[in-house]
């Protein structure tokens, strides 16, 4: 059986970026005992926390796995997909690997055309924060006054394109085939930001 920590571990992989009572009612456990459980956790280096604005009010604590808590989860499948690209750019002209980066992306984005054909952007925004949160993206958007801001609080894709950041193209391509408005990556995580972010604008005034 495992162990009220390691429960706790796992759901904030399941769910990043979670609060201390989201926490409780998923391990079934009180407050006070998660805020203990993840004062431990962070003095290990497995555990972070950072401060979110969440509507009207002070700004809630969010709770995420650092780099050390996510190594404690099993990652054999990311080194096999990072053998199978190796071979893949070795065996095949880099454009055509980049081709078939687009081409997946493109189909995934086909796949939801119909559903997204009569939808206003924003709700195509909720439409695509859903879908790329079944693809293990944990997205959220807001309105600014150069557009809508996309950002990519976290990355299933981020170990594997830290050496083929081919792999980036997957949701670069999704994000603006899905709202069918071109989406200009303005920060990203391989170049040192602490997030990816795209900016779609709009000729809304």
């Amino acid at each position: 059986m495992k162990s009220t920590r390691d429960r706790i571990l796992q759901t904030i992989q399941r769910q990043p970026r979670t609060t201390i009572n989201a926490l409780a009612e998923a391990v079934g456990i009180n407050p006070i005992s998660v805020r203990h459980h993840l004062t431990n956790l962070q003095v290990e280096g497995l555990v972070a926390a950072e401060e979110e604005r969440h509507g009207v009010g002070r700004p809630r604590l969010v709770y995420y796995l650092t780099e050390a808590g996510s190594e404690r989860f099993p990652t054999h499948y990311l080194r096999l997909t990072s053998r199978l690209l190796d071979q893949l750019k070795e065996s095949l002209p880099e454009p055509l690997v980049s081709k078939l980066f687009l081409q997946m992306a493109e189909d995934m984005a086909a796949e939801y055309a119909e559903q997204m054909k009569d939808m206003p952007l924003e709700e195509r925004l909720e439409f695509m924060k859903r879908l790329l949160a079944e693809e293990g993206f944990n997205i959220e958007w807001e309105k600014a006054a150069d557009g809508y801001h996309i950002h990519e609080i976290t990355c299933p894709y981020l170990q594997i394109s830290q050496n083929h950041p081919e792999v980036c193209t997957v949701d670069h391509t999704l994000i603006s085939r899905m709202l069918a408005v071109p989406a200009e990556k303005v920060k990203c995580i391989l170049s040192g930001d602490t997030q990816c972010t795209y900016i779609v604008q709009t000729s809304e005034k």
